[in-house]
């Protein structure tokens, strides 16, 4: 695990491990990259940024709410190449105090389909 400040960063098998326990995963990423590279199993999809970079937190915070019902709730966010989480897990652990925030270490595609492991489509 590397702590990035007020979010950790999980390699791939350390992610595995806190999915077994139970931890949501929560990607961020748009349907475009959904489609493409696929999903990680039991993921749900609340996508954060568009294409431009633009955003609604409010929309994003009404689907997010629906999976993390507490702010004391572990989950995991998950992007591309873990820049957006980065982003996204600052929001929701400093501006919202959400106390267990992790990332998946480099993303889906540095991070989880380089290693080796699979998606869904």
């Amino acid at each position: 695990m590397l702590d990035t400040g007020p979010f950790i960063s999980l390699s791939a098998d350390e992610f595995n491990e806190k999915v077994e326990q139970g931890y949501k995963i929560i990607d961020i990423r748009r349907a475009d990259e959904w489609e493409y590279y696929g999903v990680i199993e039991g993921s749900h999809k609340i996508t954060f940024f568009d294409e431009e970079g633009g955003y609604d937190a409010d929309a994003f915070l009404e689907a997010f709410t629906q999976v993390v019902t507490d702010k004391e709730q572990p989950f995991i966010l998950v992007c591309a190449h873990a820049r957006r989480t980065k982003a996204v897990g600052r929001l929701l652990a400093l501006q919202l105090k959400y106390a267990n925030v992790y990332e998946l270490d480099g993303g889906i595609n540095w991070g989880w389909l380089d290693k080796g492991f699979k998606t869904v489509k």
